[in-house]
């Protein structure tokens, strides 16, 4: 269908011009145009049993016909096992023959005489909400079926069944709310109409979209105007002087330029029973609403909660799925800023390995080459975890690289990089960082720890020496001060270098792994690879702390000297 014919005006029976996406169905869906625009009723029995069936999901629903006492199917969405005879008694009670399970079952009188039966078989049982539904619809149908010649009857019946397949043909929000308002208005004759959403997190509800509003946004508390009102009380509200009722707030009116006259508000009511929305209608082109639009619309919002529902759960469901698809892009960048291999020195053996407790994670490393013979390493945490002090890492990381381009002066480093990140307003302001300076060549070892759990070192005759020279976490005040360490290394030695998510880590009754199990660990590994080692550190900790009551971001790096 091209875009000419998809847009070309649909007018029914009558010169009314349907309006679309309504227009659009119908030019798709010719069964759908048929109910639609016929003014001939005697189909009306099919349309009866076609929302009867919708509504009670599962089941089978037959219309049965009365004739002269007895019973005979008159329309039936899915055809009996065999062919039953039912008595039909004034004072009629559910029919049940043989062989079938009945649910639910209504006469549909006319004049004190019992007309037919619309009855929903099956063996799944009906909710409350279900039935409830169900027993309005069928006072509708007992009209349309007593009244065929009335019109209004008619377009009840082919709007309910209207809009139980075009409410079912979105899970757009924005597209599904426009249908809804198009069969509001249309059926009630308003010049307006707006669907809320309620919002409880912040006790509010706000417009997605509204006919006649040119796509404004409307924001509402739950204790100002009529549709807070209903939002918070949960009762419909008809009015013919909107401004002489005082829960009507005119400010809406006022921004938009409007003047509010008659109004109609419904609330909207999931499966739960819980209140979703508003539907709230304004200014009927024709007299006020009456109990009769109240009536039906009411009947009608039970489809459109189910709508909303699943529409806003797929809304839901798309926007994790973009989340998670986004993080792991994080992922997988952050993993792109570091190392893929640590260094290679001759005399050495080293290992590193980093775990996020999120995605994407807070925590640092990096190898960093000041000159032939002298490597800058750094291990960093930054405040909290997840994706802001991952970007926060990400700004580390450059400032760093950039300085360690230009500086081979460990103090300048550090004094640098404090005085960068305090001239960044967007920067967190809490940085642990451990800087080290090896000279691979001399085994020597130039440090400045800003605040950073202390890295060990492990020497063969079972010292245990703490790294901590240094001064306070970066980022917080200008003049702060550090002083540098110096450790000669010796064969033998291994350094243990870690973040506080290894030490931290907490079992289920809330003990600490703490640094005596993680140099206790290490110890006992001490003749295996600096790999094994690493990897035996994170599965001790993993064992210690599952179902714990602590998890943040870890590193582990262990530096041996052969």
């Amino acid at each position: 269908m091209s875009s000419r014919q998809a847009t070309k005006k649909v007018v029914a029976p009558g010169g009314n011009v349907v309006p679309p996406p309504l227009a659009t169905l119908m030019a798709k869906n010719k069964a759908v145009e048929t109910i639609l625009t016929k003014k001939d009723p005697s189909d009306i029995s099919k349309q009866v049993v076609e929302v009867a069936a919708v509504l009670a999901p599962g089941g089978s629903v037959h219309l049965w016909r009365i004739i002269d006492g007895r019973s005979t199917i008159w329309q039936e969405s899915v055809k009996l096992p065999r062919a039953e005879k039912i008595t039909i008694e004034k004072d009629f009670s559910s029919p049940n023959p043989e062989g079938r399970e009945c649910q639910w079952a209504r006469p549909l009188k006319t004049n004190g005489e019992v007309l037919g039966v619309l009855e929903v078989c099956g063996t799944a049982s009906l909710s409350e909400k279900v039935r409830d539904s169900l027993e309005k619809f069928a006072r509708i149908a007992e009209t349309a079926l007593n009244h065929v010649g009335q019109q209004r009857a008619v377009q009840e019946i082919s709007t309910i069944l209207e809009a139980t397949k075009l409410l079912n043909s979105t899970l757009d929000l924005t597209e599904l709310i426009k249908i809804v308002l198009q069969l509001a208005t249309r059926l009630s004759g308003a010049d307006r109409g707006t669907v809320f959403l309620l919002d409880r997190k912040l006790n509010e509800v706000w417009s997605l979209v509204g006919l006649g509003l040119d796509e404004h946004e409307i924001r509402v508390s739950v204790k100002r105007g009529i549709v807070g009102w209903v939002a918070l009380h949960g009762h419909p509200v008809r009015l013919e002087d909107a401004y002489a009722d005082p829960r009507f707030d005119p400010t809406v009116d006022s921004v938009l330029g409007y003047s509010t006259h008659s109004l109609l508000a419904l609330p909207i009511r999931n499966k739960s029973d819980d209140i979703i929305g508003v539907l709230e209608l304004l200014n009927k082109t024709e007299g006020s609403f009456s109990a009769a639009d109240q009536e039906f619309l009411s009947c009608l919002s039970d489809h459109v909660a189910l709508a909303l529902d699943n529409a806003q759960l797929h809304r839901e469901l798309l926007a994790k799925q973009r989340m998670e698809s986004d993080l792991m892009l994080a992922h997988s960048v952050q993993r792109g800023f570091l190392p893929e291999h640590p260094p290679e020195l001759e005399g050495f053996d080293i290992s590193v390995a980093y775990t996020p407790s999120q995605v994407v994670g807070g925590d640092y490393y990096d190898f960093m080459p000041l000159s032939p013979q002298k490597m800058l390493t750094v291990i960093a945490d930054a405040e909290g975890k997840g994706v802001a002090s991952a970007l926060m890492m990400a700004s580390v990381r450059a400032t760093l690289h950039t300085l360690a381009g230009h500086m081979r002066v460990l103090e300048k480093i550090v004094k640098s990089m404090s005085k960068i990140m305090l001239g960044d307003a967007q920067t967190v302001k809490l940085l642990s960082i451990f800087f080290g300076v090896l000279d691979h060549q001399r085994l020597g070892f130039h440090y400045i720890n800003a605040g950073h759990v202390p890295p060990v070192v492990i020497r063969q005759d079972g010292v245990v020496l703490e790294l901590t020279e240094g001064g306070m976490v970066m980022g917080v005040l200008a003049d702060a001060t550090y002083k540098q360490g110096y450790l000669q290394f010796k064969k033998g030695d291994i350094l243990v270098g870690y973040t506080d998510g290894i030490t931290e880590a907490m079992d289920t009754n809330g003990n600490q792994y703490a640094r005596e199990r993680l140099v206790d660990t290490v110890r006992r590994e001490g003749n295996t690879s600096s790999k094994h080692i690493v990897e035996t550190v994170l599965a001790d900790v993993d064992r210690f702390s599952q179902g714990g009551l602590h998890n943040d971001d870890r590193v582990i790096l262990i530096m041996k000297v052969l």
